[in-house]
C-alpha cells in the first residue's frame, strides 16, 4: 500500500507543477553520496530518522524543486496511521535543503483494515520552497563524487545548545545534490531496463557501484537484449516469464530507445532535454493490440507491458 504513495505525490506535483517534469527518487540511495545513514557507519547508537523518498520537481535550465517524501500502511485502524503519520513526519524532518526549515514535505498513510476492502488515504503537506539553490543550468553529464558532509542541521541554536541532528543540504552543496539526483534518477531507469555496467556508471562506490560492476548471474547476465514496439514506438529493456496462477506471463520493462541511447552513452543532460519535451506525448491507450495485453508508458519514458506467453 504504501508503494503506491509516491506515484501518487508525483501525480500531484505534475498537476501542480505542469510545465515541469517529477521524478521519483529513493532517498538512501541518494543521500549515501554524502552521508553515513546507519548508526555503525556514523559511530553512534542509532542514525538520524530520513525520508524514503525524493520528489524532484524540474525543467531543463532551471533549478529544481526537491520534496521529502515518506510513506507508511498499516492493515490497523486510524490510531494506528496517526502514529505512524507522526514518526513519518520526523522522517522528513529529518533533513532540510537550503535554508533551514524551509523545505516542503509529503507525509502519507495508507490502511486497509483486515476485515474491510477499502483503502483509506491519509495526507500532510508540509509548505515550503524546497529550490536547490544556484542549480541553474546545471551541467547533469559529469560523475559523482562521494562527499563527507558535516552531520547536523543548521538551526538557531542558544549559546549551549547543540545544533539538531539530522542532514542539510547547504546553498554550497546544492548544485552537487542536483547532479546527485539526476544521477541517481538515470541509475533506477538503466535498471528498470536491466543491466549492471549502464546502472554502475551512474552511482557512486558508496552508493553501490561495485555491486552494479561485478553481479552477473546466469539469470541476468544478459542485459538490455531485449526490443518491442509498444503502441507504434520501439522501446529497449529486458523481459522476464513467469507463471502467474498457472498462466504463463511475459513481462517486459523498457525505455523509448533514443532516450536509452542518450542514458546510456552518459548524456543525462539530453536525456532530461528530450524526455521533458515528449512527457505529454506518450500514449494513454492501456491495451495495445499488437502486443497483445496492456501497457503502462510513464512521462519519463518508460514502459511496463505484459501479456500472456502463447505456446508455440
Amino acid at each position: 500500500m504504501a508503494s503506491v504513495s509516491p506515484w501518487l505525490a508525483r501525480r500531484v506535483l505534475a498537476a501542480q507543477y505542469p510545465d515541469h517534469s517529477v521524478s521519483v527518487i529513493d532517498a538512501e540511495i541518494a543521500m549515501r553520496a554524502g552521508w553515513e545513514l546507519t548508526g555503525r557507519e556514523a559511530g553512534r547508537s542509532s542514525a538520524p530518522r530520513r525520508p524514503g523518498f525524493f520528489l524532484e520537481v524540474w525543467k531543463p535550465g532551471e533549478p529544481s524543486r526537491v520534496i521529502p517524501v515518506t510513506c507508511k500502511g498499516t492493515h490497523g485502524n486510524a490510531a494506528q496511521v496517526h502514529k505512524q503519520l507522526a514518526t513519518a513526519s520526523a522522517d522528513v524532518e529529518g533533513i532540510h535543503i537550503g535554508v533551514y526549515n524551509k523545505t516542503p514535505a509529503f507525509v502519507f498513510g495508507t490502511t486497509l483494515p483486515k476485515k474491510s476492502e477499502s483503502i483509506t488515504l491519509y495526507l500532510l503537506h508540509a509548505p515550503g520552497d524546497g529550490t536547490l539553490a544556484d542549480a541553474k543550468d546545471l551541467r547533469l553529464d559529469p560523475p559523482v563524487e562521494d562527499r563527507s558532509i558535516r552531520p547536523g542541521i543548521d538551526a538557531p541554536t542558544g549559546p549551549n545548545e547543540e545544533p539538531p541532528v539530522g542532514y542539510h543540504v547547504r546553498p554550497e552543496e546544492c548544485g552537487w545534490f542536483g547532479r546527485v539526483l539526476a544521477q541517481a534518477d538515470a541509475a533506477g531507469l538503466m535498471a528498470f531496463t536491466g543491466g549492471g555496467e549502464p546502472t554502475a556508471r551512474y552511482l557512486t562506490k558508496r552508493q553501490g557501484k561495485g555491486h552494479f560492476e561485478t553481479y552477473t548471474h546466469a539469470g541476468t547476465g544478459i542485459v538490455q537484449d531485449v526490443t518491442h514496439i509498444i503502441h507504434g514506438r520501439k522501446f529497449v529493456g529486458t523481459d522476464h516469464v513467469f507463471r502467474l496462477n498457472g498462466v504463463r506471463v511475459e513481462a517486459f520493462s523498457g525505455l523509448a530507445e533514443n532516450l536509452f541511447d542518450h542514458l546510456r552513452d552518459g548524456r543525462v543532460d539530453q536525456y532530461r532535454h528530450e524526455a521533458h519535451a515528449l512527457r505529454d506525448s506518450w500514449p494513454t491507450d492501456p491495451w495495445d493490440a499488437k502486443w497483445r495485453g496492456p501497457v503502462s508508458l510513464h512521462p519519463d519514458g518508460t514502459v511496463m507491458a505484459l501479456r500472456r506467453l502463447r505456446l508455440r
